[in-house]
């Protein structure tokens, strides 16, 4: 952080100032004052997401797969049917 020699930048460093001071753990207390006055830890917005939130999106992630398989072996399945269909001496019949 830096501010120039008239000290004229301060309105704009401020807020960032406090949330640096704000975050620092204290040697005494071992915890920042933030999360002394909230209980929680500040979010920067830029934090690793757990592993846990992951297992929601790979389990969903496996269904998908598992649904396009079904969908490609029922297209594939449809595919045979008019190739029969079509090479079948009366082509007029219905496919079951």
């Amino acid at each position: 952080m830096f501010i120039d020699h008239r000290q004229e930048q301060w309105p704009e460093w401020l807020g960032t100032a406090e949330f640096v001071y704000n975050n620092k753990i204290h040697s005494e207390t071992k915890v920042s004052p933030f999360q002394a006055n909230s209980r929680q830890k500040p979010r920067m917005g830029f934090e690793m997401r757990k592993k846990e939130k992951f297992e929601s999106a790979e389990r969903f992630v496996e269904q998908m797969k598992e649904i396009q398989g079904e969908a490609r072996a029922a297209l594939a399945k449809a595919q045979e049917d008019i190739v029969r269909a079509t090479r079948a001496p009366d082509s007029r019949r219905i496919l079951s």
